[in-house]
């Protein structure tokens, strides 16, 4: 009897300390939320309630987050790990959060990301990377980030993002991009596609401004004349590297040498956009009819006034001098008349 007493209080010593709040957080029960921001962890708490579901990590000195790192807190909705010093996030950091669906990672020295890190969060409405280092987007497939809504990656190092990329979130409905070191060459074409039909069909963006190359550096995007764009066709058609050259304001075309298929992809990554001669402005065009037309206009009314001028000039002198046209075209009568006259007078 005594031994059955033991083991029944150890269990629930341990189910107590399972349960119980750590040291260093703030827990609401009736919230399910655990509070353990400004604490200096350095690592996540091990002795998580397990039915929390909001947790607030963030202003710490977290340095990684080690797989299953959250295993202990399955039904977690909101995760906010903001302001530490995450660095790299292993593949199954996230794993086991089922539920998850906003995940705020902003202002940490993360510099890539694997593939498969959110992976296991099939519920993830919400992801912030804004303010880290990182340098490219992994390619998301599958289901993964199926359900995801709004995505801010502000603030990084990023001057490329494949379209394809952005095509794997289909549920997508806000995207920031602003502050980063987009290059608006070749390699932008495809996501200055993806953004026009994005906000076609009513999706919200702060547009990709410019750094790169100096005669777009602070200019949106989706405002670069589609014009200047011709010679990147070729990367959409085959995949190929399309060699072009921005030399201030003169546009000419260099044909792609042969090259060794270890300098392809330096050729592919350093393309620059090289805008070509520009086409006849239709608004030109239409103006120079406009004014033709107003000329030719102008010249017709004058020579129509000078006609009715002459015609109103010959009959005023017509009827100022007494019929002389009907005399000239009539019979000589008078003469006739006077050398009667003079005959009988001899």
């Amino acid at each position: 009897m005594k031994g059955d007493l033991f083991w029944l209080s150890m269990l629930l010593l341990l189910f107590h300390k399972v349960g119980s709040c750590p040291g260093k957080c703030l827990c609401h029960p009736h919230t399910k939320t655990v509070d353990c921001s400004r604490q200096g962890l350095r690592e996540v708490p091990s002795e998580l309630p397990p039915r929390t579901q909001v947790l607030h990590l963030q202003n710490n000195q977290i340095g990684e987050l080690p797989t299953s790192a959250f295993s202990r807190t399955p039904l977690l909705r909101v995760l906010d790990l903001s302001n530490n010093s995450l660095s790299t996030l292993a593949p199954g950091a996230f794993l086991g959060l089922g539920h998850l669906q906003v995940l705020n990672l902003t202002q940490n020295s993360l510099q890539s990301l694997e593939s498969k890190v959110f992976q296991s969060l099939p519920q993830l409405q919400e992801l912030d990377l804004s303010f880290n280092n990182i340098r490219e987007l992994p390619r998301f497939g599958g289901e993964t980030l199926s359900r995801l809504t709004r995505l801010a990656i502000q603030r990084n190092q990023l001057q490329k993002l494949h379209r394809a990329h952005l095509e794997a979130l289909p549920s997508l409905r806000a995207l920031f991009f602003k502050d980063n070191l987009w290059k608006c060459n070749c390699h932008l074409f495809g996501l200055k596609l993806w953004m026009e039909s994005f906000v076609y069909k009513g999706g919200v963006t702060d547009g990709v401004i410019c750094s790169a190359p100096d005669i777009w550096k602070g200019k949106d995007l989706l405002k670069i004349p589609y014009e200047l764009y011709s010679v990147c066709l070729p990367l959409l058609g085959n995949g190929g590297p399309v060699q072009a050259q921005l030399s201030g304001f003169a546009y000419q075309d260099f044909p792609p040498p042969r090259q060794p298929q270890e300098q392809v992809d330096k050729s592919h990554s350093d393309c620059e956009l090289k805008p070509k001669t520009r086409p006849v402005n239709l608004r030109h065009a239409i103006a120079t009819v406009v004014i033709t037309g107003v000329i030719c206009g102008i010249v017709c009314l004058m020579m129509l006034a000078a006609a009715i001028y002459g015609c109103t000039y010959a009959a005023i002198m017509a009827k100022g001098h007494g019929e002389p046209l009907s005399q000239v075209n009539g019979p000589r009568k008078p003469r006739e008349a006077k050398g009667s006259a003079d005959t009988s007078l001899a």
